[in-house]
């Protein structure tokens, strides 16, 4: 559960409270029922670099690479497919 800064807006108490994130956010001073106001401070995950996503990182003649080799594979496993269903075939009519 996050933990969240309050500050009251009349006598300056400053305080943290854990809190769901499906809970309303708090409303009334402890010391002295004034109004709260939330404070927000810095996040605590910064992610740095250039991007994250998985082509980023590659040149382009690598792009050409890769694509054309699952062309490859992709006819490859066609091919194997119907020729699996053609053979699995012919014994049934060898049966009959």
């Amino acid at each position: 559960m996050p933990t969240y800064q309050y500050a009251c807006t009349e006598c300056d108490h400053r305080f943290d409270a854990v809190q769901s994130f499906s809970d309303s956010a708090l409303t009334e001073c402890p010391e002295c029922s004034g109004k709260l106001r939330k404070l927000y401070g810095a996040v605590g995950v910064v992610f740095k670099g250039s991007g994250f996503y998985r082509t980023d990182s590659r040149s382009s003649s690598t792009k050409s690479e890769s694509s054309s080799s699952s062309t490859k594979k992709s006819e490859s496993t066609s091919a194997a497919s119907s020729s699996s269903s053609t053979s699995s075939s012919t014994p049934a009519a060898a049966a009959s």
